[in-house]
């Protein structure tokens, strides 16, 4: 059991948790302070530790499965765990639904609205993996549903929506969905071939990687907006500089005729941004604001 378990999240990608985690947190945090002048508590961290936990493994055992077959004929990830006969889909889809059920309990132990709100998450997670079948938004599609981190967070400790939570929202959403897009240009050709959906595959190399710019652009216009809209001070405003500046360097990193690097714009520099700009921001408001 404990060997499938391993098998299971590495087939995940467990430690990618690392990208949202930290907005998480930051929305939890950013909102009691706005909302209510205080932190939040330890037992509102540890659930939603724990629904993040549950969504983000439901989503990828979900993905894992559904595109079961696509992966096995795609080369690049003929080799994960169910095309390779690793794991039963059997495996999969119980760890899947153990996964749900931590998201309900955790959901079930915050703000009433968020187990309400709830089911908007639960079907973007089921819908996202379809969607490369029908649309090349497929990337957007992903950032909305992961950008639900911070935005949930922030709703789930505060009861109440707020403006810096969609400028959160918004900003977590195209980071997403942006570095998604750069991270599809591995599959390019593939993609065409097999009649699937996907920035890359539609604009091309070239143009998908200026999409992915745009987006990023908004995405730190809205992380230098919340400087303005909450009482963030000079020390989230600094974080949030090195940040932008991390954003951009991946690109640099990354050309139409060398994706020899998306590898290590994808897992590298995005790892750093959202733990970077989180430790900054946890600073201005724990630190600086207490104090």
């Amino acid at each position: 059991m404990i060997r499938k378990i391993r098998i299971i999240l590495e087939m995940i990608k467990f430690e990618h948790t690392v990208f949202a985690l930290p907005f998480a947190f930051m929305g939890a945090i950013l909102g009691a302070v706005v909302m209510e002048g205080h932190l939040p508590s330890w037992a509102q961290i540890g659930w939603v530790t724990l629904a993040m936990f549950g969504a983000r493994s439901a989503a990828m055992c979900l993905n894992r499965l559904i595109d079961k077959a696509i992966d096995l004929r795609n080369p690049r990830t003929a080799s994960r765990a169910l095309p390779a006969g690793l794991l039963k889909s059997a495996e999969v889809l119980l760890f899947t639904i153990v996964s749900f059920a931590m998201l309900f309990i955790a959901t079930a132990n915050l703000a009433p609205i968020a187990m309400k709100l709830m089911p908007i998450a639960v079907v973007l997670l089921v819908l996202y993996s379809y969607t490369k079948r029908f649309t090349w938004l497929c990337h957007v599609v992903l950032g909305l549903t992961i950008g639900l981190s911070p935005l949930g967070a922030w709703v789930a400790v505060t009861g109440e929506f707020h403006l810096a939570a969609w400028l959160l929202y918004i900003a977590v959403a195209l980071w997403i969905a942006g570095f998604d897009i750069v991270y599809a240009t591995q599959d390019f050709e593939y993609d065409r071939n097999a009649g699937l959906h996907s920035i890359p595959a539609k604009f091309g190399i070239a143009g998908a990687l200026w999409i992915a710019r745009s987006f990023h652009l908004v995405t730190a216009i809205c992380f230098i907006a919340l400087f303005w809209t909450t009482g963030l001070s000079w020390a989230y405003l600094a974080g949030t500089i090195i940040s932008i500046a991390i954003l951009f360097y991946q690109h640099w990193l990354v050309r139409p005729n060398d994706l020899s690097r998306v590898q290590i714009a994808f897992f590298g520099m995005n790892g750093t941004l959202s733990v970077l700009l989180f430790l900054f921001a946890i600073a201005d408001l724990v630190v600086l604001h207490q104090w």
